[in-house]
């Protein structure tokens, strides 16, 4: 009596903690507890994949470095002919004068000592000298350019309110990104594919656009184009302007951005600050080029270009355009966020309805109480009272499978529904050894209780064998598994050690109550 005593502790104790955990989820909001996560194909939702133009990251720090080589020969007052970034990963540089080309090379070897010569042609008074990244340089700008992106992937997405997001690396240059529950489904693509490459660049007041526009693009200028939407007429206006190539000041320096309201024309626009350094680059900017205009450029489009007035110091600028308050508040969250480090593009986009997933849980549901009822009804049929125990085990199984759920934060499947329904069939399966066993004590003539404490001994390693080896693949499938094969494994997983303890220890206790407390003679099994 005091063995069962103290199994009935430890089951009680189990099934109250499983329905404090399951009881928020049919409900919301008592115990404070938290609902079982549903994913992507019950809930409806965004499934996206990702692919980052690595490339792009390793041009963007060679042409750093086309800018940091040429500042360093300005201040050193080392003459050159030419010094650009060509053929996407390269820079050409040409030095004329022995004494420069002399310079040229001493600074080269002690500020830019990682840069590899890829090819040299020297005279007495002539160098010509392409340079680039060395490969393993390379290949680590574009691994840090994947983890980079997807961390500020993920930051948009919590800013953006996504519950239970699912955010993960797929290969090299891939991410994997599942939005359950979302609706505005382009809204989020343009939060997620926006590169957000926020720079303060001079106007070139100096060049002429329409030369510029038949191809004679002064050297160290781009075009880029100011755009501007009529909201009444939907018509939308590109005025070119040619810009300074050199950023001033890019958002890497950013410390805040958030949405303010002109208090003039009430009008939405995006306050930023910056951090000291920043903001004292920006006085240092606005302070040089009074009365000369200052391109704000966003992802290689000129937001505005207003008329430096005088110093600007404080380390707040504002982001002015057509905006709505949406975009607003949209253009200060991927601010807040971070710019990505490369520009990305979608592979493969699918979009889950809400109704469809409503769909699948109600067949899924009906799929299982299918199966339970028809499990049930075998196993009292067959094993008549013995079944009995088997099916209230059973019952507890389900149960204790939601209540892991629910406390680990697990996220609910299609395929973790056919999880657990596989999970019903393998708890009865336990119980069927032991009944079998438990028969074959009785037929050699043992008493119920001998019958009983024989087929338990017996038939327990088998069961612990083969659910511990279930136990192993669902593991293994969650420690590599993506998307539908995680969930499988993870209702798998929590489905063995609910069998396990509702055949071993629920079911013992229930033939340990009736044989020593109720005394009874006789099985029906």
């Amino acid at each position: 009596m005091k063995n069962i005593s103290w199994r009935l502790f430890v089951i009680l104790a189990v099934i109250v903690t499983a329905v404090i955990y399951v009881l928020p989820t049919f409900k919301p909001g008592i115990l404070h507890g938290k609902q079982i996560n549903l994913g992507l194909d019950l809930q409806g939702g965004m499934h996206l994949v990702l692919e980052v133009d690595t490339d792009k990251a390793v041009e963007g720090r060679i042409e750093r470095l086309v800018h940091e080589i040429r500042d360093l020969l300005k201040k050193e007052r080392v003459r050159y002919r030419t010094l650009e970034r060509v053929s996407g990963t390269n820079i050409t540089v040409k030095i004329l004068g022995q004494k420069n080309i002399n310079e040229f090379r001493l600074l080269l070897d002690k500020e830019f000592p990682d840069i590899r010569i890829e090819n040299e042609n020297a005279t007495a008074e002539t160098l010509e000298m392409v340079l680039n990244l060395p490969d393993k340089e390379a290949d680590l700008i574009k691994k840090s350019a994947t983890d980079q992106a997807l961390e500020t992937i993920r930051n948009r997405i919590d800013q953006f309110g996504v519950s239970e997001p699912d955010i993960r690396r797929q290969g090299e240059r891939r991410i994997l990104i599942q939005l359950p529950g979302i609706s505005d489904t382009q809204r989020a693509k343009d939060l997620i594919g926006k590169t957000a490459l926020l720079e303060f660049k001079l106007v070139d007041e100096t060049g002429d656009i329409a030369a510029a526009l038949e191809g004679n693009v002064p050297r160290g200028s781009e075009i880029l184009y100011l755009v501007r939407e009529d909201r009444e007429t939907n018509r939308v206006t590109k005025t070119p302007m040619l810009i300074k190539k050199r950023a001033e000041l890019t958002g890497a320096s950013l410390t805040d951005a958030r949405v303010q309201i002109d208090s003039q024309y009430n009008d939405p626009y995006v306050g930023i600050k910056f951090d000291k350094k920043g903001g004292r680059i920006f006085a240092q900017v606005t302070g040089r080029n009074i009365q000369k205009r200052l391109a704000i450029v966003l992802d290689n489009k000129v937001h505005s270009a207003p008329v430096i007035q005088d110093k600007i110091s404080g380390g707040e600028a504002r982001i002015t355009g057509s905006f709505t308050t949406e975009e607003a508040s949209d253009l200060a969250l991927v601010l807040r966020a971070g710019a990505l480090p490369a520009p990305v593009t979608i592979l493969e986009e699918r979009t889950v309805g809400p109704s469809l997933g409503a769909d699948s849980i109600r067949t899924g549901l009906i799929s299982m109480l299918v199966g339970g009822i028809l499990v049930v009804l075998f196993m009292i049929v067959y094993y008549k009272g013995a079944g009995l125990i088997a099916d209230i085990a059973l019952v507890l199984n389900i149960l204790l499978i939601a209540g892991c759920l629910a406390a680990f934060q697990a996220t609910l499947t299609l395929p973790g529904i056919a999880g657990i329904i596989l999970t019903i069939g393998m708890a009865v399966d336990a119980n069927v050894l032991i009944f079998e066993r438990i028969r074959e004590e009785l037929s050699l003539g043992k008493t119920p209780w001998a019958a009983v404490d024989a087929g338990f001994e017996r038939a327990t390693w088998t069961i612990l064998d083969a659910n511990v080896t279930t136990g192993i693949a669902a593991l293994v499938l969650f420690q590599f598994g993506t998307g539908p094969v995680k969930g499988f494994a993870i209702t798998l997983f929590c489905g063995v050690l609910a069998s396990l303890f509702t055949a071993l220890v629920v079911s013992r206790a229930i033939f340990n109550y009736f044989l020593i407390g109720r005394k009874i003679r006789s099985l029906s099994i």
